[in-house]
């Protein structure tokens, strides 16, 4: 995430694809491998603040010290 960048209240899925630099369909791969774990479908529509692109832009470039939670059953 560019660190010039302005936050904003309100980001839509394709703002927060780009403010991360990755895809539309990376953004929605990281969703559904960290969110969206118990089987439901994720949402037609998503709204992103800020704080949530900082946690996507962990999952994306994340290296081998990060510590993972485990998976949902």
């Amino acid at each position: 995430m560019p660190t010039s960048a302005t936050a904003r209240e309100i980001y839509s899925e394709t703002e927060a694809a780009q403010s991360l630099g990755i895809t539309l369909a990376e953004l929605y791969r990281l969703l559904d491998q960290h969110i969206f774990t118990d089987g439901s479908p994720r949402p037609q529509r998503l709204e992103f603040r800020y704080a949530d692109l900082l946690l996507v832009g962990v999952w994306s470039n994340s290296s081998p010290k990060l510590l993972r939670m485990p998976r949902r059953n």
